[in-house]
């Protein structure tokens, strides 16, 4: 039996021979409040469609890794309340007893590397949590990286994260870090960061060769493709620093741990942005998927 369930769209896109971009489920339960969550989801998986690609967002249902979802599978999910966030530790548990988890990062490119995807769209990725040297938290999304071959396009790492340490860790994993058509690095919700990207890439061409080149030399492991929010949308660094501030207190004062950290943080920075932090997630996802649909759609070019 095999351990994935393909949609039927997706279906039709590996028989056509057609460009993939995975999307991943987590930013969907654990990112953003219904009925917006859906309409995101909707928006995004329409954004990989309008630039001529084929959406695979990314779940677990009944114990089954999904290989995108139907309308009516996207649908249930985005109402669901107690999906379970799954990373690479607990996807296995989670199939195998039967259940329904959203995947993260690290999850969906496991599943999509499975499936024979090579481009993944997220919002951010996950890092080196603030105050790590203590609590040692530390995403398993960096991990993955260094060993599953997707080139992952986000907006960098959440903002909410110790940006030069999860850089330094990425470093140190041998992870490429290439900011779309900028110098410095973005930090999600905002465009610019004080952090120097370690490399540039200014066409989707460039990144679909560097690839592919990885590929050609036996390297392990995936680049991240760090694409700044729309200009139109961001929220400054400067602007954002005393929301993320008191945040962060919030949650340690409620002692607020693990894997319920990163909703946590989310759901008060929206709160104390007045909403306008979803309105950034939303633009800097949706131009996420635009670009890498058009890095898989070079990538189909070159193979």
């Amino acid at each position: 039996m095999s351990l994935l369930t393909l949609s039927p769209e997706v279906q039709a896109a590996q028989s056509a021979q057609r460009p993939l971009v995975a999307l991943e489920s987590t930013i969907i339960t654990h990112g953003m409040p219904w009925p917006e969550n859906l309409k995101m989801a909707q928006d995004v998986e329409q954004c990989v469609r309008d630039s001529a690609a084929v959406p695979a967002t990314i779940a677990v249902l009944d114990g089954r890794l999904c290989i995108g979802l139907t309308a009516a599978q996207l649908t249930g999910l985005a109402q669901t309340r107690d999906a379970a966030k799954l990373s690479r530790a607990d996807l296995a548990a989670c199939m195998a007893t039967g259940g329904t988890g959203a995947t993260t990062v690290a999850a969906t490119m496991i599943g999509a590397a499975r499936a024979g995807i090579s481009v993944f769209a997220t919002g951010g990725i996950g890092g080196v949590h603030r105050g790590a040297e203590h609590s040692f938290d530390i995403s398993a999304d960096l991990h993955e990286l260094a060993q599953t071959p997707l080139t992952v396009v986000a907006a960098g790492a959440k903002a909410i994260l110790d940006l030069p340490k999860t850089l330094e860790v990425l470093e140190t994993l041998g992870v490429p870090v290439i900011a779309y058509g900028q110098d410095s690095l973005p930090a999600f919700w905002s465009a610019q960061s004080e952090l120097p990207a370690p490399l540039r890439m200014d066409t989707p061409a460039q990144i679909a060769r560097a690839h592919l080149m990885r590929h050609q030399l036996g390297l392990p492991g995936g680049q991240l493709i760090a694409n700044p929010v729309p200009a139109t949308e961001q929220i400054s660094q400067i602007e954002m620093a005393p929301f993320i501030q008191t945040a962060l207190a919030d949650a340690d004062q409620q002692g607020i741990v693990g894997k319920a950290v990163t909703p946590f943080l989310l759901q008060r920075i929206f709160d104390l942005t007045e909403g306008r932090s979803l309105t950034a997630n939303i633009a800097l996802v949706r131009s996420n998927a635009r670009l890498a649909a058009e890095i898989a759609h070079e990538i189909n070019t070159l193979i």
